[in-house]
């Protein structure tokens, strides 16, 4: 992999493949992506929240500036920056950034699926365009939790800046590890800890703080340096009957609020929804409810890394004498991983492989599985198409989906639903039942985090800008003025000392790092917008032969149509565009020696304007010129 498609800054925006190609005929620029000042490569997202105006605050109202990381100085003498790389305009990505004098410690390195404008990317990456050169300044990667929004970048970004040392609790360092088999990279360096672990990175001293959240091991972050103490939430909510943990350490949080707080980074996934979010316990409940009445066999949908939803469901399950047949890749493998670490405990014959189910009577058997946002390969979809090898939907199955709907899930989640009703199933989901607790603090749960730590400076984190925008309008609401809150773009430089803070209207780049197959940075904002004109539009391609010393045309071109109309049914369409390309090369001088570039663009041009002419269609006209 390149090592310069993780350092994408801003001078990318001059590279070849960045250059336009000539108006006419070529694909039409996309109203979705419209250029970008800065020279960002990250089309701009149509969820609500995709504003990305500078922060309210009053001492100014200018456009935050992108700037080369080089322009930019290092922090002052007692200054802590911070800059966070990805999760402060989308859900996922997340990445924080702290510098302190020569020292870096990096919290957290996850990944960002796709948008449906992004086709053939696997997921987005954050840019390290900030730290290249600062590589040996880099004194560690903490991790909050084993979910992929959090550490699913590290394969791609680690070796690429050091291999710096990544600090994790047990279960979620091995799942880190478990994941790193699938690719072919270094081999990480890793140390576990435990909660009540201290560790001292450079000038940075580290300890951790349990909360609760929907996979075990997951902690807060407290940071401090010579002048500035800041706490890092994660993915964080507060349950006072959790499953397979304790309740977050309230005694811990409110110790060090007592103590002084400079800045509090919080998650804001969840501020939109009031209220507070409901007890695993309560979803437990209701599982058991459903187990013990379901007349027939059992199918569960939910996220893999939930795994306290995960041990809920096997538990109650060899409680009530039936056994499990678990379904998915990455569901097998957290499974393993949690019995491994003894998170979830249960007898060998609780868990049984899918080709035995009909060993057992239907009214025992549970399908424990992943795709309950729709996921066309995942388990729960074959499953659903009568598709998978060993399970078929039967009249009288149960199927429920015990996740919420991911936004922009929706479609993919009502087709599951209707073919599942179709084939005779009933379904349950969260509307219905309190089958799923979201992992995420409500308005209410976020008011008492403020609340306990006191900070004199509140940072919304993690969630598109809307979710920023409302998690700061809770921190208002308890008396904090729009100076101490910070709304900040991804890239913002934030700098601190001691209870003093600035948000800059500076920000480094944070391009988006397409990871496509094996490819990682290959696939840019052109690439992407070829494919999607390729999708909307089709492609002609035009193979013509031409004379290398004259430019005369050879035989009659040869045209190829692919996504754009059937030749067969055109025939006049096809003839017409010949008689274009024969004019395009007929009518140009014979004297002088053919050039390839000329001709193209002018079989291009003219080929483009009689297609929209004819059809209002633009379709990506590709010449061919072979010289013979």
């Amino acid at each position: 992999m390149p090592q310069t498609v993780l350092f994408m800054t801003e001078k990318a925006k001059h590279s070849p493949a960045a250059k336009p190609r000539p108006k006419a005929g070529g694909p039409r620029p996309s109203k979705s992506h419209p250029p970008r000042k800065g020279g960002s490569k990250r089309p701009p997202r149509r969820r609500q929240g995709g504003h990305r105006g500078p922060a309210k605050k009053k001492s100014s109202h200018q456009e935050v500036k992108m700037v080369h990381p080089k322009e930019i100085k290092p922090p002052a003498e007692g200054i802590l920056r911070v800059v966070v790389l990805g999760g402060c305009e989308e859900v996922g990505r997340n990445c924080t950034l702290l510098e302190y004098g020569d020292d870096i410690i990096m919290i957290d390195m996850g990944l960002e699926f796709p948008e449906e404008d992004m086709p053939g990317v696997d997921y987005i990456i954050p840019n390290m365009a900030y730290v290249r050169g600062k590589e040996k300044k880099i004194r560690g990667v903490i991790i909050t939790h084993g979910h992929y929004d959090h550490i699913g970048a590290i394969p791609h970004v680690l070796p690429h800046i050091g291999n710096p040392m990544i600090y994790g609790l047990p279960i979620t360092n091995a799942i880190i590890r478990k994941r790193q088999t699938d690719f072919r990279t270094p081999k990480l360096n890793i140390k576990d800890l435990k909660i009540d672990s201290k560790i001292k990175l450079g000038k940075f001293e580290v300890s951790f703080f349990h909360i609760n959240h929907n996979i075990p091991d997951a902690v807060g972050i407290l940071v401090k340096t010579p002048t500035t103490t800041l706490v890092h939430t994660g993915d964080w909510k507060f349950d006072f009957h959790p499953v397979g943990e304790e309740s977050a350490d309230f005694q811990a949080m409110a110790l060090q609020g007592a103590e002084g707080v400079d800045v509090l980074m919080g998650d804001s996934t969840n501020a939109s929804v009031p209220g507070h979010t409901i007890s695993e316990k309560i979803v437990g409940e209701e599982i058991e409810r459903i187990i013990e009445k379901s007349p027939g066999r059992l199918i569960i949908g939910t996220f893999a890394s939930l795994l306290s939803r995960v041990k809920q469901i096997i538990e109650l399950a060899e409680k009530h004498g039936k056994v499990v047949a678990v379904e998915g890749y990455s569901m097998k493998t957290n499974v393993e991983i949690a019995k491994e670490v003894g998170f979830i405990k249960c007898k060998a014959s609780t868990l049984i492989k899918s080709n035995r189910m009909d060993d057992y009577p239907d009214d025992k058997v549970i399908v424990l599985c992943t795709g309950a946002q729709g996921e066309k390969n995942a388990a729960l979809m074959r499953i659903a198409n009568n598709e998978h090898r060993f399970v078929n939907i039967r009249e009288g199955d149960t199927v429920v989906f015990s996740s919420s709907i991911i936004p922009g899930n929706e479609s993919s989640v009502q087709r599951v639903y209707d073919t599942l009703y179709r084939r005779g199933a009933k379904v349950i989901n969260y509307k219905m039942m309190d089958v799923h607790a979201g992992g995420h603090g409500r308005q209410e749960d976020i008011k008492l985090m403020i609340s306990l730590f006191k900070p004199k400076y509140y940072i919304p984190i993690e969630g598109s800008h809307f979710m920023l925008k409302d998690n700061a309008e809770i921190a208002y609401s308890l008396g904090w003025d729009k100076d101490h809150v910070f709304v900040s773009d991804n890239g913002q430089i934030m700098e601190f000392k001691g209870d003093k803070g600035l948000l800059k209207n500076v920000k480094v780049p944070t391009h988006y790092v397409f990871v496509d197959g094996l490819g990682v940075g290959d696939v840019s904002d052109v690439v992407l917008r070829d494919r999607n004109e390729l999708a909307a539009e089709g492609m002609v391609v035009i193979i013509t032969k031409i004379e290398g010393e004259t430019g005369k045309l050879v035989g009659a071109p040869d045209i190829i149509s692919r996504g754009f109309v059937h030749m067969r049914e055109n025939r006049d369409l096809i003839m017409g565009v010949k008689d274009v390309v024969v004019k395009a090369i007929v009518d140009k001088d014979s004297d002088s020696a053919a050039d390839d570039d000329y001709i193209r663009a002018n079989i291009r041009n003219d080929v483009g304007q009689f297609i929209l002419k004819k059809t209002e269609r633009r379709p990506m006209i590709l010449p061919v010129v072979i010289k013979v």
